[in-house]
């Protein structure tokens, strides 16, 4: 369980295939706090630390993971967010964050907003995921608020600290996002449409 709340970025130091895996080395300023068969969120996504090397360590993705989410577009160099699993009695600065991404989005538009930013996504509304004026949703594993939510589109809001400690400073028009929708939604319409 996570909160959404980055702790703070790890750089993609190599990728190697094995079979329909991916492990991913990364190179972080909390390596030498986690522990083999730890959960990280990585951009959003659950992944469990399989390997410790002084300040990297390595996760492994499997192939329903890589087609869920923008873990397969990845390239060496790459920041990510990072957060490590909540502890019980932490307070809950985001929301119920589960590290299973729903699915990807696509960075529709950036508007600056004298200070801060306006990112629009899009999703394929298929996967019969829906956003609420005011709700939450989660963009590469950052906790936010939408705003104009539409059918299959909303926007987040995003403040200057966010945009610095973030990877949404490398967000742009065309990139693609992994998303979580707020598990209190994804319930409310599961049963919706189980009642149509």
């Amino acid at each position: 369980m996570f909160t959404g709340i980055i702790e703070t970025s790890g750089t993609i130091q190599q990728i190697a295939r094995e079979g329909g895996n991916v492990h991913f080395t990364l190179n972080s300023a909390i390596t030498h706090e986690l522990k083999i068969d730890q959960s990280v969120a990585h951009n959003g996504v659950c992944l469990t630390v399989v390997a410790i090397n002084n300040n990297s360590y390595t996760v492994t993705a499997i192939q329903e993971t890589l087609d869920k989410t923008n873990l397969g577009q990845w390239k060496e160099g790459d920041i990510v967010n990072l957060e490590r699993a909540m502890k019980l009695g932490d307070r809950l600065d985001g929301h119920i964050v589960q590290g299973h991404v729903d699915q990807t989005g696509v960075c529709k538009s950036v508007e600056e907003a004298n200070g801060s930013w306006y990112f629009t996504f899009e999703y394929d509304t298929n996967a019969n995921n829906i956003t609420i004026e005011k709700g939450s949703v989660t963009v590469n594993g950052v906790s936010l608020t939408v705003v104009n939510s539409k059918d299959g589109e909303f926007s987040v809001a995003i403040i200057p600290y966010t945009y610095e400690h973030t990877n949404f400073k490398h967000i742009q028009p065309g990139s693609i996002v992994n998303l979580e929708f707020d598990v209190v939604g994804k319930y409310v319409a599961r049963l919706h449409n189980l009642r149509k």
